[in-house]
């Protein structure tokens, strides 16, 4: 390896893992170095820059924590995420599409019967969501476990915030339920409202630098998992939301959107009166069986 120059060290470094044994590790490799390597020779990458960029990694790393994942943001504001999701969820045209599986989700989400109210004081005006779990043939998927989270109407997930007492749940505006026999599933949450991610890090300086915003359209996010079905990790968004056509990390879908119905104070689909201002949303999702993937 003596006397390698910058036309020759590619192929030097690759060589050098010629004894990989994991033959996919070696594949992945071997094109990441080949492709950094004409990256830095088509932008003539300087040592300022390349300095500069070791920095940004460092600081994403340093403010990632058991709550915040800031190298998910970087991947999901790059468009890395939603090709990752898009190019291994390839899915026959009736199923609902996949997106972007997003940073806030957590382990050991409280479980609800249907018709609970997840939002668990979390702060929003009332919203009662209805569906059914399908299967591509319209059958019922019967018990399938439905993970839902969101955030508040100021922006934030419950991950993101502080309790103010003891007391304070720990988790608001997320829960998990199953379908019921006819597929079916309901409960009660508060209305998606469109958020910024967190950008008072190293992503969100360089989204300022780009002269890009950092703002997601409303949405519900969902996992849906059942026996000899794929699972499906995918948001529900906002008809309406001025976002829609920029969303920061580049998940919306049209199949995805939905209309959230307003309805003035009165008895709530569950039979409840409410006396507020609340909302409906409707919203069937059809899954890909396993034998078809």
């Amino acid at each position: 390896m003596r006397n390698i120059n910058e036309n020759t060290i590619t192929l030097a470094v690759v060589d050098s893992m010629s004894a990989t044994k994991d033959a996919r590790l070696r594949t992945v490799m071997t094109s990441l170095v080949q492709h950094l390597h004409s990256f830095a020779r088509e932008v003539k990458l300087t040592e300022d820059e390349w300095a500069k960029a070791i920095d940004f990694l460092t600081a994403v790393g340093n403010i990632t924590d058991d709550k915040r994942q800031e190298f998910i943001l970087l991947s999901d504001t790059l468009g890395l995420s939603m090709l990752v999701t898009a190019q291994n969820n390839k899915k026959p045209a009736q199923c609902t599409e996949a997106t972007v599986f997003g940073p806030f989700y957590v382990h050991g989400a409280p479980e609800y019967a249907n018709g609970g109210d997840i939002s668990n004081g979390a702060s929003g005006e009332p919203c009662f969501v209805s569906g059914r779990i399908l299967g591509v043939d319209g059958s019922p998927v019967t018990s399938a476990r439905i993970d839902v989270w969101q955030s508040d109407q100021e922006g934030f997930y419950d991950v993101q915030i502080v309790p103010t007492s003891p007391t304070t749940p720990e988790h608001r505006a997320r829960g998990r339920l199953r379908s019921a026999a006819d597929g079916a599933f309901h409960f009660r949450s508060i209305l998606a409202e469109a958020y910024p991610i967190p950008h008072d890090g190293p992503v969100g300086e360089l989204l300022e630098a780009l002269g890009r915003h950092p703002w997601r359209p409303a949405h519900l996010h969902f996992m849906i998992t059942a026996p000899g079905y794929e699972t499906l990790v995918t948001h529900i968004f906002r008809n309406g939301d001025k976002y829609l056509d920029s969303d920061a990390v580049f998940g919306v879908r049209s199949s995805l959107v939905a209309d959230w119905v307003r309805h003035e104070p009165g008895v709530a689909p569950d039979g409840t009166r409410v006396s507020s201002v609340h909302y409906t949303l409707n919203y069937d999702f059809v899954l890909n069986p396993v034998d078809d993937a």
